[in-house]
């Protein structure tokens, strides 16, 4: 029997729908504000008040300076490399921690994770990590990025959490049956916690997306193993020096003032082309995350 809901309740969700759209508004405004801006005329920008609700005017000529360096498309290979071979080899290694410590028998466990949350609160700094990766061979090379952080201590602690939720029985049933570590983990564990692993690969994923310091710090010869992220810096810092002032006489152009006047859309370009690519990717593991952590698993 479906109970009818009340005048209050209605009055409720009402208010509800207008308090989640205004905060959604809220939300989405900036990213708008962005996009709009980003194809704006910025004679037209400059002058602009208020709410950019739409482009102004239509012109490309940020995107033409963004895309036309031509270390962009050197960066976005780089990218790409470092969020797919990245996040595999750290998701796997986080898999792996997360396993081992949710182990009751493993005796050594409970000393190895408070060795892991120790490095959360205490590290020896930028000078030692950089001294540590130039004796491991690895300034100047790809992995210098990967290696010295393939495990996330807080997304171990997440992930081990979600793998200690799954029913023991069920582990307990496969090593009956002659299942291993590897297939429990792979074929028990992990379809059981999909929702918390699809978090854990999303934060690794936007993290290493977004990474330009450690780029600057272990790739000071390679530039062409420069990330995306630190080729954007370079054209926003070039763009934001002071060496755009407007023309003045006679000789002036609108062609002068338009290049003048496009430090705030070449940012605006800028940070579209930086975060529009992995806003993408989240459609797809959208519903992962809606999804309880015990998906996959069965009932006791």
């Amino acid at each position: 029997m479906v109970e009818r809901k009340t005048v209050s309740n209605w009055i409720f969700d009402i208010f509800n729908y207008i308090f989640l759209a205004v905060l959604a508004l809220v939300c989405l405004y900036p990213m708008l504000h962005v996009f709009f801006g980003s194809f704006s005329d910025p004679r037209l920008l400059s002058r602009h008040t208020g709410l950019l609700l739409h482009p102004l005017g239509f012109i490309t000529r940020g995107y033409e300076v963004v895309f036309k360096n031509p270390n962009i498309w050197i960066g976005y290979g780089n990218t790409l490399f470092y969020v797919i071979v990245g996040t595999v080899l750290r998701t796997f290694m986080t898999m792996l921690g997360a396993y081992v410590m949710i182990q009751k028998d493993f005796l050594p466990r409970k000393v190895l994770m408070l060795m892991f949350v120790f490095t959360m609160y205490f590290s020896g700094g930028m000078i030692p990590d950089y001294l540590l990766v130039n004796k491991l061979h690895l300034l100047n090379t790809r992995w210098a990025l990967i290696v010295p952080s393939l495990i996330g201590t807080w997304n171990m602690i997440i992930l081990k959490t979600a793998f200690a939720q799954v029913p023991p029985s069920l582990e307990e049933s496969a090593r009956l049956d002659g299942a291993g570590d590897m297939t429990i983990l792979f074929r028990i564990i992990l379809p059981a916690a999909k929702a918390t692993l699809a978090v854990i690969i999303m934060y690794y994923a936007v993290g290493e997306w977004n990474s330009w310091f450690s780029a600057a710090i272990y790739l000071p010869a390679r530039r062409d193993l420069y990330p995306l992220q630190l080729f954007l810096r370079e054209i926003l810092i070039s763009y934001s020096s002071g060496g755009n002032e407007i023309s003045t006489g006679a000789a002036a152009t609108d062609v002068d003032a338009i290049e003048a006047l496009l430090e705030d859309v070449v940012r605006y370009c800028t940070i579209c082309v930086a975060t529009i690519p992995i806003l993408c990717i989240y459609p797809f593991v959208q519903k992962y995350f809606v999804k309880g952590v015990m998906m996959g698993s069965i009932k006791e």
